[in-house]
């Protein structure tokens, strides 16, 4: 119960801190798009697909390596190989970092004259270059205080990196970028590029002061349950290549939309404005409440890897049926007030019905998205994560298939189909092997048809009150915001209603969050003689 309690601690800590710096982000990106433009939101996504490519081989694995191989060296070594371990991984990262950063900056001509067809975008992947490196070193530090459960230093990280590159950005926007498309896309590329660099020494910092807890972390090897250890490339390197292969069919995949677009009838600055109202304004919308999801996603990893470990199957299961209803529980109540404060979300944020549209019209998926997420950080915990790459893979390849033959013929809305189709075929994959390797298996009824009634009944009943008791203040952020706090109440109140929240999941809840009071030991009963004994054994 220890164990479960630092985990939901660790997770709620998470959490709170990814929802915080989530919030900013979703703000901060309106404010961006407001003052660049759609345009720029647009180049700055087709840059994204080549930088995307860059980071996966920057990285090539090590995040994972690093959280599996230290939680195994915790549970099965008390963590005396930690700092070699760390090192590691650290030289695996700055050999891969090292080599992506060259790369990208050496044919950053070659690729944005050629590949991406825009000169404007040379001088921005020759300054995303700079960041790979830090990235790559960071994301072995990021994991190793995941997988020894100090999440505080990576939501300090986070807080102060996303501090840095708003404040760097927003100066960068307000007084020294020039008044054009790429002077607007350089200045948000350059705040990340600092914020990246500061989030990497402060990252080195804690580091170097988390050495100390070494000699504290003790737990007792359990006889017959040493599995063979893996080293770091064994993990890493099967998910790199992987990761590799997926990462380049999604560059080519943004590479085929403004050109699908164009071909559709779209000229070059209508596709990539479209472009970035779908990708950059209303997926982040979409995406943002994932921040709660994504933290408990994370910490996933050790904890079902420490469970495997053991051999705790009955563990496991329990794991994943509380995920599937926590998840079920958010993702659903989630879709149901996108879908149907969608226009007032997109009038609000970015005064434009063309992102509402698109908010609407991915709401539905929202369950299934957030549901393979939850998936995939317990398959990565079970040691499933070159299953996971190859499902991975195959969603990039059918991926860019149905973009090169439906957005030439029916423009945006062949990707909003396509986006559709990959979900639905990942979480199918993923969700079907779980349930395969752990034995679980779900109750519908209470999993999914309830909670969706539940929004139903809240989102309708929310709607009616609003209109009756607020009839003059749609438009407003403030009223947006008490719209949605209206809503959750009542969604909670149908959930108890209705039994999809009942009172044995309120009692777990509690249980798993406070601390169960320490028993009193009882007094020790008068000391019996040894002479006693002898005299009088027992028969």
């Amino acid at each position: 119960m220890r164990t479960k309690r630092k985990y939901l601690y660790n997770a709620l800590l998470l959490t709170l801190v990814t929802l915080l710096m989530r919030t900013v982000t979703v703000s901060f990106n309106v404010y961006v798009s407001n003052q660049a433009g759609a345009d720029a939101m647009g180049l700055l996504s087709l840059v994204s697909g080549v930088y995307g490519f860059a980071v996966t081989l920057a990285t090539s694995g090590i995040q994972l390596a690093t959280v599996r191989t230290i939680a195994e060296r915790l549970e099965l070594s008390g963590g005396r190989e930690n700092k070699r371990c760390v090192l590691a991984c650290l030289g695996y990262a700055a050999f891969f970092g090292s080599i992506a950063s060259v790369l990208l900056f050496s044919f950053a001509t070659p690729i944005g004259v050629k590949l991406l067809r825009d000169t404007r975008t040379v001088r921005a992947l020759r300054t995303l270059s700079f960041t790979l490196l830090p990235i790559a070193l960071s994301s072995v530090l990021n994991g190793y205080f995941t997988a020894v459960r100090r999440a505080w230093k990576n939501a300090v990280t986070q807080v102060t990196e996303q501090g840095v590159k708003i404040a760097f950005t927003t100066y960068l926007l307000l007084a020294v970028a020039p008044k054009s498309v790429e002077g607007s896309m350089l200045a948000i590329l350059l705040g990340g590029a600092v914020a990246e660099s500061l989030s990497l020494l402060l990252n080195l910092i804690f580091y170097q002061l988390d050495k100390r807890h070494f000699r504290h972390i003790a737990k007792e090897k359990k006889a017959g349950q040493s599995p063979k250890k893996v080293g770091v490339a064994a993990i890493a390197l099967p998910v790199a290549i992987s990761a590799y292969i997926r990462s380049g069919l999604l560059s080519i995949e943004h590479i085929l939309i403004p050109r699908g677009l164009s071909a559709h009838g779209s000229g070059n600055a209508a596709a990539l404005a479209a472009y970035g109202s779908l990708q950059s304004m209303a997926l982040p919308v979409i995406l943002y409440p994932a921040a709660i999801l994504s933290s408990f996603s994370a910490l996933l990893i050790p904890e079902m890897t420490e469970q495997q470990a053991t051999g705790n199957k009955t563990e496991i299961r329990y794991i994943a049926g509380r995920v599937y209803q926590m998840t079920l529980l958010f993702s659903i109540g989630v879709s149901g007030v996108m879908f149907f404060l969608a226009r007032e979300l997109g009038t609000v944020l970015y005064h434009s019905e063309e992102v509402a549209v698109f908010i609407r019209q991915l709401a539905p998926l929202i369950p299934i998205m957030y549901l393979d997420t939850a998936t995939d950080g317990m398959l990565k915990g079970l040691g499933q994560q070159v299953y996971s790459m190859n499902v991975n893979i195959a969603d990039a390849l059918i991926s860019v298939i149905a973009v090169a033959i439906l957005v030439p013929h029916m423009g945006i809305s062949g990707y909003v189909i396509t986006i559709y189709i990959t979900e639905i075929f990942n979480a199918a994959c993923s969700v079907t092997r779980l349930l395969k390797i752990t034995g679980y298996r779900p109750k519908l009824l209470t999993l999914f048809l309830r909670p969706l009634s539940s929004v139903i009944g809240a989102t309708c009943c929310g709607n009616l009150l609003f209109s009756l008791c607020f009839p003059n203040t749609n438009g407003t952020g403030l009223s947006l915001f008490f719209h949605i706090l209206l809503t959750f109440f009542l969604y909670i109140a149908f959930l108890l209603f209705t039994g999809g929240f009942g009172r044995a999941d309120i009692k777990w809840l509690i249980g798993s969050l406070l601390p169960h009071p320490i028993p009193k030991v009882p007094k020790p009963q008068k000391t019996v003689s040894t002479a006693t004994l002898i005299k009088s054994p027992k028969r």
